[in-house]
């Protein structure tokens, strides 16, 4: 007997970094996404309908996610898309999306500015212009201290958002009257930090400010150990959460965060029973850092509005699914989610995460600390 058409499951298509450079945080997005897939098919689906996954990898490749997002309309003929990890994939896969006038929900686009299509939809919330909001952030944070910076430098790597928010974070830095004593550029991918970490050292700024995607934050990390050199302060902007936070001359470093498992985030709509299945499966697996931090909750808060914006729409048609996320707020794991405004970023709400004792923990604003914590800074 056939399977009728309301029986059948949706089919959701999408790409992650499985391969390459990107891996680590693609697995961490992988596994995020399967533990949503399993827990809304445990209660019965969307529209009354069992969700499929069909992912594909892109080798942290964006002709690759290009490619294959083309596959996963017109070939596989999947109902709807999930965007891909990392800002270049991103706007591969939204030019298909455009295309087709597909709505596509992303997790991960770290510089709005490159996303004009009116039906892609970011579930991080970093609001519309994070090459400024960013570095505020980080010397919001450090402004407070005993001896606030005076002098800071900038080493990012050329992927698209990194690249933007440096150069955005250099005049955030000016105008606060700080020195930018080293400015440096490297290609995305390099694994040779050696020289690079010589010219930080001579230049001995008081924050270290790195653009570092995935594991490059790992490698400046063991670059600049070899030659015995460690930053006063220093900031890595998109590190791979586990293999920086375990390194061992990680303790004390920062980046962003905009969710990470302790109250108040635990709150959040399905925060606390993803963070649970999440951590279950992740040190099942083998994960170097077995917690749900903000990359897990950011793809699954990605899967939490494409539920929504479902059921809420009634019916899987992507333009009324994208009307209904303009005029509705998404209760997520990272908190509710509203597309107002440029890019459909809605308002920033990024904070501050600091290693400390390997662990990953929310130090600003300070009301997100959890008991007993304190931002550890010279």
């Amino acid at each position: 007997m056939p399977v009728l058409a309301q029986d059948a499951p949706i089919r959701v298509g999408g790409t992650l970094p499985l391969t390459g450079p990107l891996a680590g945080v693609g697995a961490i997005h992988k596994l995020a996404a399967e533990v949503f897939v399993e827990r809304v098919n445990a209660r019965g689906g969307i529209l009354g309908r069992k969700l499929e996954y069909v992912l594909l990898d892109d080798q942290s490749q964006p002709a690759n996610a290009r490619t294959l997002y083309e596959r996963l309309v017109t070939a596989d003929n999947v109902d709807l898309l999930m965007g891909p990890y990392g800002t270049s994939s991103i706007i591969a896969a939204m030019g298909v999306a455009q295309r087709y006038n597909k709505l596509l929900v992303q997790s991960s686009l770290g510089d709005p500015s490159l996303a004009p299509y009116d039906m892609q939809f970011p579930a991080l919330p970093i609001g519309a212009e994070p090459q400024i909001t960013d570095t505020e952030v980080l010397l919001d944070a450090y402004a407070g201290m005993a001896t606030p910076p005076k002098t800071i430098a900038f080493v990012t790597s050329k992927f698209p958002s990194a690249l933007t928010i440096a150069k955005g974070g250099q005049e955030v830095a000016a105008a606060r009257g700080l020195e930018t004593v080293l400015s440096l550029e490297y290609e995305f991918g390099t694994k040779d930090l050696g020289a690079i970490a010589n010219r930080i050292k001579a230049a001995d700024p008081d924050i270290l400010w790195s653009g570092a995607v995935g594991m490059e934050a790992v490698q400046l990390l063991d670059a600049m150990a070899r030659i015995e050199y460690k930053p006063k302060r220093h900031f890595y902007l998109f590190p791979a959460p586990g293999p920086t936070a375990a390194h061992p001359h990680a303790e004390g470093l920062t980046t962003l965060t905009w969710f990470e498992e302790h109250e108040p985030f635990l709150a959040n709509a399905g925060a606390a029973d993803f963070v649970a299945a999440y951590n279950e499966r992740a040190k099942a697996v083998g994960f170097p850092y077995p917690h749900a931090e903000y990359q897990a909750a950011a793809e699954y808060a990605a899967w939490q509005i494409l539920a929504a914006a479902a059921e809420g729409a009634g019916k899987l048609d992507d333009a009324a699914m994208a009307e209904w996320l303009r005029a509705n707020t998404v209760q997520t794991a990272l908190g509710p989610r509203t597309f107002e405004g440029k890019f459909n970023a809605g308002k920033a709400s990024t904070k501050l995460k600091q290693v400390q004792n390997k662990q990953w923990v929310t130090v600003w604003p300070a009301d997100l600390r959890p008991s007993g914590s304190q931002f550890v800074a010279p």
